[in-house]
């Protein structure tokens, strides 16, 4: 796993978004002797480019509404952030905690630690992408199960059926129309409820 991160870092892109000083430029250098392509982004612009893979912004008390404006809400399709910060003081990791931020590079910039940085927290965004996966799965599978198990009991009022019976009309059904069960389950409520609603009262 981590030598298929460190792998896939040959070509990352990555947006710098840092004043062009020695600290800045060091950053760029050791960036691209990694493998990254980089863009140098100041001032702070107004959005991210929606090509970076991973952010790397310098953290400044002075900058506090701008960076929080830029990064928050932070959103699952959010590329992975690094802070860079000068001072471990309490307002400075606050904003490095509000943005989101999945490592921190202090400055003054050396090479160590920047490539643990950078694979640590693609490793983390990583895991978070397959877990919004999954969870957005499992969220269409439970609307699935709920609109199935909703369409049985309507059969299951509507013809006098047993729940296995209800449950395998639909699936024969779905099958011979060739659709998913969970679409044949909403047109079945569709139905019911059309046929079953009241005119509203003129």
């Amino acid at each position: 796993m981590a030598t298929r991160l460190i792998r896939d870092l040959k070509g990352l892109r990555v947006q710098v978004l840092h004043p062009p000083d020695t600290d800045g430029m060091r950053l760029i250098e050791h960036l691209r002797r990694i493998g990254c392509t980089c863009e140098a982004t100041w001032p702070l612009p107004d959005a991210i480019d929606p090509s970076a893979s991973v952010v790397i912004a310098a953290i400044e008390q002075e900058n506090r509404d701008k960076i929080l404006d830029l990064f928050l809400p932070v959103e699952s399709s959010d590329p992975a952030l690094l802070a860079v910060v000068s001072f471990e003081d309490p307002s400075t990791l606050q904003i490095v905690l509000e943005c989101g931020a999945l490592g921190v590079i202090e400055r003054p910039i050396r090479p160590f630690g920047l490539l643990t940085n950078l694979v640590i927290a693609r490793s983390i965004w990583l895991d978070r992408q397959n877990a919004n996966k999954r969870i957005r799965k499992l969220e269409r599978r439970l609307t699935s199960n709920n609109q199935i198990a909703k369409a049985k009991a309507i059969l299951m009022q509507t013809q006098s059926l047993t729940e296995d019976a209800a449950y395998d009309s639909i699936r024969k059904r779905a099958m011979a129309k060739r659709i998913p069960m969970d679409e044949l389950a909403s047109a079945i409520i569709n139905a019911h409820e059309l046929l079953t609603s009241r005119p509203s009262d003129e």
